[in-house]
């Protein structure tokens, strides 16, 4: 009777989960046991599979863009200052870490007439904080460098930057490294210059007058990501204008970064790899290119089969058909972080091993910029369609599991009702990420289950389907809505039960595991915590 009940409720939560336009759209059974984290005006958010708000926090910029929780429950964020020295897309300046409970640790400005940080921080796992910026070089240097005249605009170029910073007391921080992309340029414009050469048999420098068919712009690469990884010790970048990806490594010191001898690899600061379009080093043609675009590459970790490959969103901007691809991407290695390389030839592979999406049916989603790509450790893949605020989670047999639309309205902050159509208004995300349950930062910290986002949520399918497949068929909450009594059946062995209100405050503690009694609790919405071996099972009860 108890299986039949929960059949019946979720093929009728399914139903109503086809009524949401907002927030949580779709949730079905194979989705990944994980925390989402993204950035929506001045706010970032922690929601689990529900979209039920695990976390907020709240600052006084707009993005900038990246955020990250660290291992101790902080948030690392981005944010863009109202300053116009230097502006584009992805424009920052201030990078903050606010503790779990929102409070401002540490806030630091990199931002003056002739820098900015710009789209991507990442946490090192020293506690540093990598940094991406621009520099703005005169139109002299630029023409020291080998720059074609004719392609300076403004009277200036930027100079893509990467800097480690140490955090000091709360205001404050230390360059401990620094890389700069102005010392590996190439060209073959100016004989007179010290780094004029042959553009092709040079591909670990980067070619200073090639502009992938754009108009001449200050902001010329456009770097949009960074990535490290500390096993390689490397860094991954990715150019959205020259639609490339660069590796470069990481165990340089600062002189040798600005070189091309040194560190690990031996290379100095030049690229150890790089992909997507061969043409930028004169190996290939339009034809050849494979990136369009692309946003957030990153290596897999922690994964037998994938581990050192690299995911990414190819947005898939100045092609025809329009449409975006996730790609699994295979660098040839004759060991880990050594990449093979045949001189006189494009750098391999020529395919990625993988592709998900289409200009055509099922598997068909388009962002021309912003956006993401993550391997969950089940193997199933968060998508970030940025542009549309669409975050939406596919399993191994590229059956879409989960989705989300972000309810915010990023222009204003306003978040949106239930039912409000998604094209109606801006709700772009730069990124998401998915964090599992059992992540560090989840240790110490409370973790309660607010409200969702939107305004008159519907979270009836949610209720059914937040536990997975053998859960569904052992646990029974009834009856809910009740009037007192709640019953548990369960062949889980369940350790402990605890009460939150819909505040999140925690109102109760039973080792009773069989029943709880709410009656002489206030009419509304409780959430229950039921703590088993291997997880924590999250209820949703209402009290009538």
């Amino acid at each position: 009777m108890i299986r039949t009940l929960i059949c019946f409720l979720v093929l009728s939560s399914n139903l109503l989960v086809a009524q949401n336009t907002i927030g949580n759209t779709l949730y079905e059974q194979g989705v990944y046991d994980g925390y989402t984290l993204f950035s929506a005006f001045t706010e970032t958010y922690l929601i689990n599979n529900c979209g039920e708000v695990i976390n907020q926090w709240s600052s006084d910029y707009l993005p900038g863009n990246a955020v990250h929780l660290l291992e101790d429950g902080s948030l690392l964020r981005a944010g863009q200052t109202d300053t116009d020295d230097i502006t584009f897309g992805g424009q920052g300046g201030v990078i903050e870490i606010r503790d779990w409970d929102g409070q401002l640790t540490w806030q630091y400005f990199y931002d003056t007439p002739n820098m900015r940080q710009h789209h991507d921080v990442f946490p090192m796992p020293n506690g540093n904080v990598l940094i991406l910026a621009v520099t703005k070089l005169s139109r002299n240097e630029a023409l020291n460098l080998g720059r074609d005249p004719e392609l300076i605009s403004q009277d200036a170029l930027y100079n893509e930057q990467l800097i480690e910073v140490k955090p000091i007391g709360t205001n404050n921080a230390e360059i401990i490294w620094e890389w700069n992309i102005k010392d590996h340029v190439i060209q073959d414009f100016d004989p007179t210059k010290s780094n004029y050469g042959t553009i092709s048999a040079n591909p670990e420098k980067l070619n200073i007058n090639f502009l992938n068919g754009a108009t001449p712009d200050p902001n010329w690469l456009h770097f949009n990501s960074i990535y490290y990884d500390a096993t390689l010790d490397q860094i991954i970048i990715s150019s959205r204008n020259l639609s490339e990806v660069y590796i470069i490594d990481h165990s340089t010191s600062i002189l040798e970064a600005a070189s091309n001898t040194g560190g690990i690899y031996g290379k100095g600061g030049d690229f150890l790899y790089r992909w997507g379009n061969p043409q930028a080093y004169n190996q290939g043609t339009e034809s050849d290119r494979l990136l369009y675009g692309q946003h957030s590459p990153y290596f897999i970790k922690d994964d037998n089969d994938n581990t050192n490959k690299i995911l990414l969103f190819n947005n898939g901007r100045d092609r025809s058909p329009l449409y975006s691809e996730i790609y699994t991407v295979v660098p040839p290695t004759s060991s880990p972080g050594v990449y093979t390389y045949q001189s006189g030839t494009s750098y391999g592979p020529s395919v990625p091993e993988h592709i998900y999406g289409s200009s055509t049916g099922p598997s068909y989603f388009f962002s021309s910029i912003l956006s993401s790509a993550q391997r969950l450790p089940n193997g199933n893949i968060l998508i970030c369609e940025g542009i549309n605020g669409r975050f939406f989670e596919i399993d191994s047999n590229e059956n879409i599991v989960w989705e989300y639309i972000n309810p915010i309205n990023t222009n204003n902050g306003d978040n949106k009702t239930q039912g409000t159509a998604p094209a109606s208004f801006s709700n772009v995300s730069f990124r998401a990420i998915k964090y599992s349950t059992t992540y560090a930062a989840f240790d110490n910290n409370s973790i309660t289950t607010g409200a969702p986002i939107e305004s008159n949520p519907n979270t009836t399918a949610c209720e059914n389907l937040s536990t997975s497949d053998y859960e569904l068929e052992t646990t029974a909450i009834y009856p809910n809505p009740t009037t007192g009594v709640i019953n548990i059946q369960s062949d889980i062995s369940i350790s402990k039960i605890e009460i939150y209100s819909l505040t999140g405050k925690k109102i109760g503690e039973s080792r009773t595991t069989e029943s709880i009694d709410l009656t002489y609790q206030e009419n509304g919405v409780y959430f229950l915590k039921l703590y088993t071996a291997n997880q924590v099972i999250n209820k949703k009860i209402i009290k009538s």
